[in-house]
Parts: C-alpha cells; structure tokens; sequence
C-alpha cells in the first residue's frame, strides 16, 4: 500500500511541473477524468489527495494568492517589477503574462472537476472492505468543502461565475456565469452539511467523529493538512461576511471560538508568529486553521517561490538577493503602528529604538518585510534560499477580529461589548494597550486597523478593504468602484473565446 507521504510527494510533483512550464491553466479535466480507477482504497485516496494539490497550485502559482488579496491598494510597494505594480495600482488590464494568467479562473474549475468527479464516483470503491462508509463520508464531506471554497474563492476574484456541479470528461459546456448570490447559497449549503460530518481531528484513536486511523495515519501526519470542522465554520463565516449577512457571521464564527480547543489550536505569541519556526512552518504546530503547507520533509518545498510570499518579500542580510520585489515603505509602517508598546512593531519607551518582529533594516531605505521567513526546514540561512512557508487563509486570531467585526456591525445586545473583549484580546496579545475610543476612533475602524495589522502578508488586505467600505462607505471613490463592479478582475481573453456565453466584466470592457 501506498503512503501518504508518496502521495503527497506526487501531488506536489503535479504541482512543481506544472508551475515550472506555466501550465496550470490546462484542461480542467486534467486529473480528473471517466478513466480514473474507483476500485479500491487507494485509488479514493490518491484521488482525494489530489483535489487538495489542485487547490494548493491554484494557489500558489505565481504567488496569485497575494496578487488577489495582498497587492491591490495595499501596503506593499514593488521595487523594480512592473507586473506586482500594475496589480498595486488597479491597473488590472496590463499586458503582462502573470496578469493574463491570473484572469483565468480555469484552475478553479480543475478543482471543481475533480471535486464533482470524486463526490459521483467514489462510492465505487466501497467494495474494497478496507474503505469504511465513514471513511467515505469524510472523504466527500472534505471534497464537498473544497469545491465551496473554491467557488467562493472565484466570487470574491470575478464575481457572477458559471455554476457547474457535474463532472465532464473533456471540455466543459458552453453556459454563462450565474448570479454569485446563487453560487454563495450553494456554497453555504454545502459547508453546513460537510461540518456535520468532518471532524475536528484526523487520525486520532477516541475521537468521536472518525475514531482510530485515517488512511492508516495518526494525527501527526494530517494536522493542518486536511480540512476540519472547525475550517468549515471559518469558511462559512467568510462566505457570509462576503455577503453582509453579519448574523450569521457572528454564529459561525462564535462556534469557532467555542471549539478550537477540540482542535488544538491556541492563540500565539508575537514570537510564535514571527519566528521561522513558528505558525508559517509547515503545519504550523495545529494552528493554521484553514491553508495549504509544504513541508520540508516532505520533498515539497523549492527554490522557485511559488506558493511563498518571503520569495518577493526577503533580501540581505537575510538571504543573498540584493533587494526585495517588494516591501513595505517607512512611513506606512509608522502609519500602520501606531502603539509603541506593539510588539510586531514598536518604540521601545526607554531606549528610543524600533521594536521590528515584523521588519528586518527598518531604518534602511528598503525596510524588509521578514514576518514570513521561513527557509528550508525552519531556518533562516539564505545561502541557497529554499522557500516553504504555508500559505494561510484563516487562523485563531483571524477568526477572532472577524468575530469582533460582526459584533461591531450587528451592535446587537452586549455585541459591542464582545466586540471590544475580542478586539483586546487580540491587541494585548501583541503588546499594545486596549482599545479607548478617543485614542483608537471608531470601533469598526480600529478592528479592521487591527486586522491590518495582525494580517499583513497573509492575503487579506484587498477583501477586507472591500467589507469595511461595504460598511462604512467612508471613501466615494472606492463605494462607486464595488457599485461598478470594480473590485472584480477582468476575466481573461482565453475564457472569453472558449466561451461565447461569458461576456467580459462591464467596468473593465473599456480600460
């Protein structure tokens, strides 16, 4: 029998070959197709593995996952790269080829695919006693939570997305894009019925979801690989702040709160987030809600950078690239940081100099932003830099001030005053005093100045600019831009000649 380490060893292989010939923007039935085995245990598992490296290459290439969220009228300024400074400007329609690949959603759809295959097929395989209609279950419960996420990772990139929930052996059919309204009920639905069937562990022997073995695995091998019960929520909590619909944001998300323990999850310390060892490195210690690692040990790590945010981010002293693509500027940091006690980046009171967890040459002309580094197996050496962070959608201190916003918008009974405790719990973590209003302003604007501040890197900087203008509509500008459809990207012109039933996104036809 297989193990799980080949498998995931082969799945990064997909993922590293196609990245290395730009490929990925294939046939969506590219790993998922009638041809596919059905037949036993193995075969249910390798397909099962691959949905998720579908997804982790999704991801991954080109570093899209930041280009999508980080970029775009966020703090990062690029050095020299004119491709990372069109997506920082907006200028979404530039000819270069990481912009023109970024427009296809066709990466998604493999995932689809091999999500609606899998869920049409793999009860065949219950003929092999080895594979338990629990085990089952749980497989197409996870499956089904992929296909979700995959979804509504389009929606928040595109918008209105052709709807598909049957597999295709070959091209996919020539329908139109569906209202995302439809496509986020659909997605909601779904999640809700996977959590009641995921559990909050794999591999663990009393659990009382999934008891025993998983696939023959123990936790160690699945912690913060597969998703669990407690990343549904998170999902589904985003899913519906995407939406405005904050009451149940503040139920999904308060179920987190009242279960992460069941997954072993804590809230870390500054060194924990910052420390090449800490919650990037590989399955980050079970405290990486909801993402993909790449683990050392594994043989899924690389020189490239693809997947990695410290392959743009990091130069000397930390490793031999002269400079970084891109950073974060001086008088950003000094906006962003506004408490000296902050422990990510501060002033120390006694001897005046910077406190810069999240900085390395702060006082340089390029500060380097060094929150994420982690290089080879947990170091730091950057002779021959080998890239393997995590990519991270959610963590506890996410769902947390994701909680808070709810709170804050809902101003429900004793709301603002759980708003404010989750908020805190948060800002003292990392050192800083509580929120006072005449200091912070207004408490919407301090959680999502917070969530500014904890998140930097990690993908959420362009959405959560998005919810916070959808609540507050402070910035005209930026209110007529989400009206127009604006806040979307363009789809590409490959989609669109496959496709005469997709029609470009109305306010990118004529820029």
């Amino acid at each position: 029998m297989r193990s799980i380490k080949i498998l995931l060893s082969t799945c990064l292989f997909l993922l590293v070959a196609a990245s290395c010939n730009k490929k990925l923007d294939v046939d969506t039935n590219s790993m998922a197709n009638e041809s596919t085995e059905w037949k036993t245990l193995d075969d249910t598992r390798s397909n099962l593995i691959g949905v998720y490296a579908l997804f982790r290459a999704a991801l991954a290439t080109n570093n899209d996952y930041w280009m999508w969220g980080e970029l775009r009228n966020g703090d990062f300024v690029s050095t020299t790269r004119a491709d990372l400074k069109a997506v920082i400007d907006g200028d979404l329609n530039a000819s270069y080829s990481t912009l023109d690949e970024m427009k296809s959603w066709r990466r998604f759809y493999a995932i689809i695919n091999a999500a609606n295959l899998f869920i049409e097929r793999s009860s065949e395989a219950l003929v092999d006693p080895r594979y338990t209609t629990l085990n089952h279950d749980v497989d197409v419960a996870q499956v089904r939570a992929l296909r979700a996420w995959a979804y509504f990772m389009m929606v928040r990139i595109w918008g209105d997305v052709p709807f598909i929930t049957n597999s295709y052996d070959g091209q996919f059919p020539a329908i139109g894009k569906s209202d995302q309204s439809i496509v986020l009920s659909f997605c909601e639905k779904e999640l809700v019925a996977a959590a009641d069937i995921l559990p909050f562990e794999y591999g663990v022997l009393d659990d009382p979801l999934l008891p025993g073995l998983y696939y023959t695995y123990g936790l160690t091998r699945f912690e913060n690989t597969l998703i669990s019960r407690n990343a549904a929520y998170a999902l589904l909590a985003h899913i519906a702040a995407w939406q405005g619909h904050y009451a149940d944001v503040d139920v999904y998300a308060q179920y987190v709160l009242d279960n992460y323990s069941n997954s072993n999850m804590y809230y870390l310390t500054t060194d924990e987030l910052t420390d090449p060892s800490g919650v990037f490195y590989a399955r980050g210690d079970y405290n990486q809600l909801l993402g993909f690692n790449f683990v050392y040990g594994h043989g899924e790590t690389g020189t490239s950078g693809e997947g990695h945010l410290e392959s743009w981010t990091l130069a000397s002293p930390l490793i031999t690239k002269p400079k970084p693509d891109i950073y974060v500027p001086v008088e950003t940091i000094n906006t962003v940081f506004t408490d000296r006690m902050d422990q990510r980046f501060g002033i120390d009171t006694l001897n005046g100099l910077p406190r810069t967890a999240y900085f390395t040459n702060y006082n340089a002309e390029i500060p380097i932003f060094s929150k994420i580094k982690v290089l080879g197996d947990g170091g730091t050496d950057g002779e021959f830099a080998i890239y393997s962070s995590a990519i991270i959608f959610s963590r506890l201190e996410e769902i947390t001030l994701l909680k808070a916003e709810a709170d804050a918008v809902l101003n429900k009974l004793n709301g603002v005053d759980g708003a404010i405790a989750n908020l805190n719990l948060i800002r003292n973590k990392r050192g800083e005093s509580s929120y006072d209003k005449e200091v912070d302003g207004d408490l919407i604007d301090a959680i999502f100045a917070e969530r500014r501040r904890e998140l930097m890197g990690e993908g959420w900087r362009w959405y959560d600019q998005v919810r916070y203008q959808k609540i507050t509509n402070k910035d005209p500008d930026f209110v007529k831009l989400i009206q127009e459809g604006g806040i979307y990207w363009p789809i590409a012109s490959s989609v669109l000649s496959a496709n005469t039933n997709i029609q470009q996104n109305p306010y990118w036809i004529n820029k």
